[in-house]
């Protein structure tokens, strides 16, 4: 049976104005043919188009988490706009008649079949390394960590106070050389740096005002403590590597994906890094374009209703490939996941999947979330600092917590309190690419500033010596409000 809605055509299509031009099929009469396969698991039919024949265009859900969507049509965003149409059609309570499934549609159905029995045969076999090849990539890396070692101590030697917009422009064109060693995490992170030293306008080929140059100096401390880092454990790491005859990553931190190994969902299975049968909540989402890396970065906040744990999606959307690259969005949904791949890490771990369904949002996965929440905050700064001593640690930790209430302190400041009086400080600094989110606060019921569970990100004050807390999201028995997107 089909079973879908207006929030699933949103989150299938690539992007909004595919949406737009699928509404656009049906309002304008385009559609000529709507049906459906007498069991339900597939609708087909036919639009006009700008060609002399009808295009046929399918929405098969057969296999419900992974439905696929075909066109005759020349688009390359998949699904296209006529299939896209299709669903609004079916989401509209238009009529579809019942027909039995077109010979060239059974025919493909069959072919992918096939495919998916060829890819389960394929999975049981063991992956063929052509080691030689991977030793010399290896050998490169350890170059490219020579090379960034090197740039490091420039920078340091060179010293922040003398470091201008054009030594910092100066840098990046070296650090071009790291793409070439198979470092892309590495370049990154060293633009991370450089481009704290941008003009105010945003570019490198101005100055810097002295009162900003002050406030970014604790920052450029931390990014050279983490490239320092980086250099160390990389070559740690790769060294390891190379004495292993299988030449296998790192499965137990982020490393390998520090230096920017790219992560196969394979290999992921082949590690044991997965878990069955999952169900996930959306509970934050952001979109923000990657400077440094010449992309553009969805990244989704969930937490796995069974175990607590917060997870991260990242979907990364190069310059050059957007088009071609389906773009993620808000889920209001649960999300069922037949096999969840978990990347190496600590906290926050990101996720994968590949197919999916989902059902409406019931009040016991509201109460599944508090549930998992923190409602001590000593016991949890503890467990923050530790984690920020690895320079390698990620910034900005999402935590689950149980506040007994939220109030001002002073003129403008916010504080959330546990029931035992333990305060943490909210802050609109979090990650550069988030919107500003504590003034939403106020718009809010003022019965959600006590007894309630915040999803908040962490955020490390190194001027200030303290840890204070970003709200993304308040969760009541009865719905989620998200404070970004």
């Amino acid at each position: 049976m089909i079973e879908i809605d207006l929030s699933f055509v949103e989150s299938a299509a690539p992007n909004s104005a595919a949406v737009a031009n699928g509404r656009g099929l049906i309002v304008k009469g385009k559609f000529v043919a709507l049906s459906h396969s007498h069991d339900k698991t597939v609708m087909f039919g036919e639009c006009k188009g700008s060609g002399a024949s009808n295009y046929k265009c399918s929405c098969d859900f057969i296999e419900p988490s992974k439905p696929v969507y075909r066109c005759t049509c020349p688009s390359r965003q998949f699904p296209c706009k006529h299939s896209i149409g299709l669903m609004l059609a079916w989401v509209d309570g238009k009529k579809f008649s019942g027909a039995d499934v077109p010979a060239d549609l059974l025919a493909k159905r069959e072919k992918a079949e096939q495919r998916v029995e060829k890819k389960k045969a394929d999975a049981d076999k063991p992956i063929k390394v052509n080691k030689s090849a991977l030793a010399k990539k290896i050998y490169a890396q350890l170059s490219g960590l020579d090379l960034l070692e090197q740039l490091t101590t420039d920078l340091i030697r060179t010293g922040m106070g003398n470091t201008s917009a054009k030594t910092a422009k100066q840098i990046e064109e070296q650090a071009k050389q790291l793409g070439n060693a198979f470092l892309p995490g590495a370049q990154a992170a060293l633009h991370n740096y450089t481009r704290l030293f941008a003009s105010d306008d945003g570019h490198v080929e101005g100055e810097i005002n002295s009162r900003r140059r002050e406030k970014i100096y604790s920052q450029a401390l931390d990014q050279l403590t983490r490239l320092n880092a980086l250099v160390k454990q990389g070559r740690k790491y790769l060294q390891a590597r190379l004495d292993d005859p299988e030449l296998a990553p790192e499965t137990e931190s982020a490393i390998a994906a520090w230096l920017g190994h790219a992560w196969q969902l394979r290999e992921l299975r082949d590690a044991g890094l997965v878990e069955k049968q999952v169900e996930l909540i959306q509970l934050a989402f952001n979109s923000y374009d990657d400077i440094a890396r010449r992309e553009f970065v969805d990244t989704g906040v969930w937490m796995n209703l069974a175990s607590g744990k917060i997870h991260l999606t990242q979907t990364f959307r190069p310059y050059q490939a957007v088009k071609f690259i389906k773009s993620e969005d808000s889920f209001f949904k649960i999300a069922q996941i037949p096999e969840l791949c978990i990347y190496p890490g600590d906290i926050n771990r990101r996720v994968r999947w590949e197919g999916m369904t989902s059902r409406p949002i019931e009040p016991a996965d509201l109460k599944a979330i508090a549930g998992h929440a923190t409602s001590d905050f000593a016991t949890l700064l503890k467990e923050i600092k530790q984690h920020l001593k690895s320079p390698l640690a990620d910034r900005h930790p999402v935590v689950a917590i149980n506040y007994a209430q939220i109030s001002q302190m002073g003129n403008d400041t916010l504080v959330v309190e546990d029931k035992k009086g333990e305060r943490l400080v909210c802050t609109e600094t979090g990650l550069s690419e988030e919107p500003a989110s504590c003034h939403l606060l106020w718009l809010l019921p003022k019965s959600l500033f006590q007894n309630q569970t915040l999803i908040a990100r962490f955020h490390h004050d190194i001027d200030a010596g303290s840890l204070r807390v970003k709200p993304l999201s308040i969760v009541t028995p009865s719905q989620v409000f998200r404070l970004t997107l």
